[in-house]
């Protein structure tokens, strides 16, 4: 594998802080993933969309094993470099480089239609400015997916993780749950990038609950973010704004929830029993 650094030089590049930009840089963590993304049974028959391909060091562990690649970089300095570094795979087909911001771009549309033989894996090591946004797109993208995996802050990872109760389970662990199953494979330490960041990093999988826990209604959404939005609140106060107190208590009773009880004590399940009760009542 080429260090990074080597490949800015010949570039005549540094990395860019507005960017985020921190490379891998460590053989074994580029293996690591590309493996977790595409198994050995699915050797050649994977399509992957990658957000963030950078200088190109997990694009081409991807290239190696997957059908096809699409990689997205809106560095449009990088562009020039992966047209050059992964020339081969474009020449082949194996792999589309497309310059621009993962944040907009059409993940149903860039990971093709479902084929059963050929399943879809979203990736990516992500910058820390937009990891809550591409997390987002992840969780309104789970149907389309067969796999997620992203690297990301460690703290993150916790919090994706977290559990009811514990003082890391919110509004994040609730919508990621929602729709999938998260796991947190892998720590990162800094030195395995160029230039290394101040924190440590992990790599999270996440796997499709088929069907969700709790389908993203306005109602769900409001629940969790109202719930979550002043920690100390009870819910009979922290809801307030979401229904009438009438409904709100109503609702509660049939989902057997108390009131009295805090967001943090709740699972994605009893958030998703909530916004059914409410969403169902006459009006």
């Amino acid at each position: 594998m080429k260090a990074a650094r080597s490949i800015l030089d010949r570039a005549g590049l540094v990395p860019k802080k507005s960017f985020g930009q921190h490379f891998l840089n460590r053989t074994t963590i580029v293996d690591f993933i590309a493996r977790a993304c595409v198994s050995d049974m699915e050797i050649g028959k994977a399509r992957v969309l990658e957000l963030g391909a950078g200088l190109g060091v997990l694009t081409t562990a991807l290239a190696l094993r997957a059908k096809s690649v699409v990689a997205i970089e809106r560095d449009r300095d990088l562009i020039h470099v992966l047209a050059r570094e992964l020339e081969a795979f474009i020449a082949q087909g194996v792999l589309q480089v497309v310059e621009g911001d993962a944040q907009v771009q059409d993940t149903r549309a860039r990971l093709g239609p479902f084929e059963a033989s050929s399943p879809r894996v979203l990736c990516g090591n992500l910058p820390y400015q937009i990891t809550g946004s591409l997390i987002e797109r992840a969780v309104r993208y789970a149907d389309d997916v067969e796999r997620v995996v992203f690297m990301v802050q460690l703290e993150v990872a916790d919090r994706l993780a977290a559990k009811p109760g514990s003082k890391i389970y919110g509004a994040l662990s609730v919508f990621t749950q929602a729709a999938f199953r998260v796991e947190k494979l892998y720590n990162v330490s800094p030195g395995c990038f160029y230039p290394p960041p101040d924190v440590t990093s992990a790599v999270v999988m996440f796997t499709p609950l088929r069907p969700r826990r709790a389908d993203e209604t306005p109602t769900f959404r409001a629940l969790v973010k109202s719930a979550f939005c002043m920690r100390r609140k009870k819910l009979r106060n922290a809801w307030s704004g979401v229904a009438s107190a009438e409904a709100i208590a109503h609702a509660a009773m049939r989902s057997g929830i108390s009131l009295d009880a805090r967001g943090e004590t709740l699972s994605v399940d009893q958030f998703a029993a909530m916004a059914r009760a409410l969403d169902s009542r006459t009006p």
